[in-house]
Parts: structure tokens; sequence; C-alpha cells
């Protein structure tokens, strides 16, 4: 049988999608999905999955953000600002800005509030969260990632020479998609035309969790930190970035 695994990352109120065959890796197939559990429960059913969200949500924040997030802008350096600051679990559930502001400082130490930047993305998390709430069973397939951590990786523990957006957008699509290549990904994936209403940086980015997806299932990933917590609901607070290329 398949062994489909796959990679998301959020676009526009949906998610893009990536899937490959671990062990057919010339089939593979792009989409876009409204719901993560649009993914997992279509007829690939992929075994493991990389999504670029974050997964375990502390009730209370304490020394300047969850482990995950302080361990992969240790791990990125000059480019940690790319990390943000996941605020705690009754922050995130809030029904407005103004109340997250006021709970993610409540819940935190020191104090700090949500950015509206990441209160506009909070719907991601609350969608992933709740999924695996909801369904415990999905848990050892969804694992969290983050592209930039990835690609990080892929490029030999050094920052990217240019940006995803910006004047530099075409050199810094085309450096990921070299790095990408490198990872062993199918050139006609890499080179595949974004789905409708998906753009061409989150396209790539589903790619980079793509391959974080394939190091867990091969074991050979790596966790942010090495000491992996767990929220109150026993969700993993850890970020998986892949194994360092080979020579």
């Amino acid at each position: 049988m398949a062994r489909w695994i796959a990679g998301l990352d959020g676009c526009r109120g949906a998610w893009a999608g990536v899937l490959i065959d671990l062990d057919d890796p010339a089939r593979w197939r792009c989409a876009r999905f409204a719901r993560v559990a649009d993914l997992l429960d279509g007829p690939e059913a992929p075994v493991i999955a990389g999504i670029d969200v974050p997964i375990g949500l502390p009730d209370r924040v304490l020394g300047g953000g969850r482990s995950s997030d302080r361990a992969a802008r240790a791990f990125l350096g000059p480019g940690r600002s790319s990390v943000f600051p996941v605020p705690p679990r009754p922050a995130v559930q809030a029904a407005s800005y103004d109340e997250a502001k006021a709970l993610s400082r409540a819940h935190s130490e020191p104090p700090f509030a949500p950015s509206i930047q990441c209160w506009n993305i909070l719907r991601y998390v609350r969608e992933v969260d709740g999924l695996l709430r909801e369904r415990p069973s999905l848990r050892p397939r969804l694992h969290e990632v983050h592209p930039e951590v990835a690609f990080f990786r892929l490029n030999g523990d050094r920052p990217l020479a240019a940006g995803k957006k910006g004047p530099a957008r075409a050199a810094g699509l085309a450096e990921r998609r070299a790095l990408l290549a490198i990872a062993g990904l199918p050139e006609a994936l890499i080179l595949s035309e974004p789905p409708p209403k998906v753009a061409a940086d989150d396209h790539l980015d589903a790619m980079a969790a793509l391959v974080v997806a394939r190091d867990l299932a091969l074991g050979r990933a790596e966790p942010l930190p090495k000491a992996i917590e767990r929220d109150s609901y026993g969700l993993p607070i850890v970020i998986w970035a892949p194994a360092p290329p080979r020579a």
C-alpha cells in the first residue's frame, strides 16, 4: 500500500497542500484545502503531515514565548524575527482582538500582547487546536513545522541570500526551489504551478513542510527543543526541523 505524506501552509483563508507517495515519489498531488481535516481525511490519508501552524498552547506563557519558539529563534539567529510569539491559550480562544490582547497580557510573564498580524492568523491556530483536541487519533499524524527553519537547515544552517517577498522575491523563490531539489523532492513537483488561489511562496513553504514530514516518517527529523513539553491537553510544544542535507 502507498504511504502518503503531506505538507501544509496557510494561504488566504485556506491551506496550500502538497502530498507525495513516500515509496513512489513520482506520485504527488498539490491542492488548496478549505480545512486541514479535508487533507487528512482525503483519499491519500497521509500517515504524516507537517503543518506551518503552532501546535501546543501553554495556558500561561513565561520567559518570552513557548519553548519551541525560543529554540527556533536561537536556531535561526539573524532570521529569528520570522518566528512570531504565540500568545497563551486563553488569548488564542478570544472572541476579539481587544480581548486577545487583554488575556495575553494577563497570562504571560513578562506581559505581551499579540500583534494584529498575529491575531489575523490565530484562526488557523484555533482550527488545528480544535481538530487535535476533538480527534486525538490525528495527533500522531500532524506535526508543527516552520518553513524558515526548514529552509535554513537545508541551506546548511545558514541564512538564505534573498527573501520570498519584496524586490528580491524572484531570487528568493529560485533559491528555495534549489534547496528543495537538494532535499530530494522531484523536479516536476518543485516546478509545478501553485493551485488556484495559492501564492507561489505558500506553495514552496508547503513543500518545505513536506520535506520535514518525510524526515519525520523516516525517523530522522530533529525537534526544537530536544526536551519536548506538552500543554494541558497533552499536545506537544515542538517545532520539527529536517535532517541536515547530505553532502
